[in-house]
């Protein structure tokens, strides 16, 4: 019988052995293993152009979307508390930063600013919308920033306003020495929903 070289098993996972008699030579392709790793190089596994956005504190944009959110928050939470300056001063800042975040480019040196050169090519767009649905966590932070920017502003300015319209009243409530000239000042208030908020209580 003719000698028939059988397989050797411990060149079956050897690229670089050679391939068995009678096969041609084919051109080295990259192997896609069990361990995910068989994107295109340079791309990070499950982070395609279609794919989310990792946390890159080097791109402006991220930050920016980051620190919208963060701040919105924050100015709202003063708003409600009763501390209307440090409200408005969070909410302008996240509303600038979640309008920056929306229109700017992401950094050409980071990993999000080539991916979003490698999905909408020549002809960019800019801000999150360069990076199509692979941006969604950060297109959200940044909406959510100016939600509550929005909020923080509203509740702000509200806060001022009673203020202007009820001046009496709030520099009779300073003025007061005692308690019942406190409640003194109740009488410049009007009799509706307001008042009954703003009124000094026993």
């Amino acid at each position: 019988m003719p000698d028939r070289r059988q397989p050797d098993s411990s060149t079956d996972d050897n690229p670089f052995a050679a391939p068995p008699e009678g096969r041609p030579d084919q051109p080295w392709q990259p192997r896609s293993g069990g361990d995910g790793d068989g994107g295109r190089p340079g791309e990070d596994p499950g982070t395609g152009p279609s794919g989310p956005v990792r946390w890159d504190p080097t791109d402006p944009v991220q930050r920016r979307a980051r620190y919208a959110l963060l701040a919105g928050m924050w100015g709202f939470f003063f708003g409600i508390f009763g501390i209307p300056s440090v409200g408005l001063l969070l909410g302008a800042l996240a509303l600038y930063w979640g309008v920056s975040g929306l229109r700017g480019r992401p950094a050409a040196g980071s990993p999000s600013g080539a991916r979003a050169d490698a999905v909408a090519g020549p002809a960019a767009q800019g801000g999150l919308a360069a990076l199509g649905p692979a941006a969604r966590p950060q297109r959200t932070a940044a909406i959510g920033g100016l939600v509550t920017a929005s909020l923080a502003i509203l509740l702000a300015l509200s806060s001022y306003g009673l203020q202007l319209a009820y001046k009496d009243f709030y520099i009779c409530r300073e003025d007061a020495l005692t308690k019942s000239a406190e409640l003194q000042c109740n009488t410049l208030l009007p009799d509706n929903m307001v008042g009954k908020i703003l009124k000094v209580q026993q």
